[in-house]
């Protein structure tokens, strides 16, 4: 059996009357990607605050390297890397320098984390700005930084809170490549993300959570096919032939309207094109399913601030 690196039972988060994280269980394995989704204000991150020692927990039971949450934040703290989702990078100090001073929070010697944070700039692909003010930097350099900042301690698990929000597709890219390398290192990870894309890269298993509690759990692979299917046939119509729509595909496709917009589910005994001669329209669409149909599905659609 793989070893396992968190645990939790029953994890719960309050802010005073507010549960935002309620009851929640799941184990997490060395080596292993964990990826936490869900709409705005579903507990992702209070989730991962809990792991990683910022907030406590409220009730249940939390260990993370063997080790109980409660009682023995500070020794997790010396074993993790922590990526959150504001940088904080300085500033007043250079790209390397950034490294240097947060490893002396590690109580590294000055050689020592200087020669980590060299290794870690060649890994992320930012050696030639080590001397560089982080004002010089674009959003991907600084969030690749940020991610060599939270290994400079060499963490046996690391936290990744929306690594790549607000970056532009290459450098989304880059920052994935960066991220199967430390998994092919053996590095133990929990990742949140929007972006359903990045969670169905990276993750080896996930959780889909609202409301603080799972939806579901599992690979991502197998919550597209248990959830959705092989494809997905999308339509439009107009509001007043919704009724009519839905009573002619009810008995045969599970399915999901989305303002006007029908997504038919089409499972591993059906076809795509069964639907075409179902439904009066010329105008269909076949694709493939992904985890963000699994997303609009188990956890709804309707926008949150």
């Amino acid at each position: 059996m793989l070893d396992i690196v968190a645990e939790a039972r029953g994890l719960t988060k309050k802010y005073g009357e507010k549960t935002v994280v309620n009851g929640i269980s799941f184990q997490i394995k060395k080596g292993e990607c964990y990826g936490l989704l869900g709409p705005n204000g579903a507990g992702k991150t209070s989730t991962m605050k809990m792991m990683y020692g910022a907030t406590p927990i409220s009730g249940g039971e939390l260990h993370i390297l063997g080790l109980d949450a409660t009682s023995k934040s500070s020794e997790i703290k010396k074993r993790i890397g922590v990526v959150p989702q504001d940088d904080g990078l300085d500033t007043d100090f250079t790209v390397l320098e950034n490294l240097i001073i947060y490893g002396s929070y590690h109580n590294l010697p000055s050689e020592v984390a200087q020669s980590r944070g060299r290794e870690l700039l060649r890994f992320m692909s930012i050696d030639e700005k080590s001397q560089a003010s982080v004002d010089t930097l674009s959003g991907g350099m600084k969030r690749r930084l940020a991610i060599a900042r939270g290994m400079i301690n060499q963490p046996e698990m690391l936290f990744l809170d929306e690594p790549t929000t607000g970056l532009d597709p290459q450098a989304r890219l880059l920052i994935w490549d960066n991220l199967r390398g430390l998994k092919k290192q053996g590095m133990s990870m929990v990742l949140t993300t929007h972006y359903m894309e990045e969670a169905y890269q990276i993750c080896d298993r996930l959780a889909i959570m609202d409301h603080g509690k799972f939806l579901c759990e599992g690979r991502p692979k197998d919550l597209v096919r248990d959830h959705i299917g092989k494809e997905v046939v999308e339509f439009s119509c107009e509001e007043k032939d919704k009724k009519y729509l839905s009573d002619k595909v009810r008995e045969k496709f599970d399915y999901q309207v989305i303002r006007n917009r029908f997504h038919l589910f089409i499972k591993e005994n059906q076809e795509g094109k069964d639907a075409m001669g179902l439904i009066p329209t010329d105008y269909l669409t076949i694709r493939k399913a992904t985890l963000e149909d699994v997303f609009l599905k188990v956890a709804g659609h309707d926008l949150r601030d």
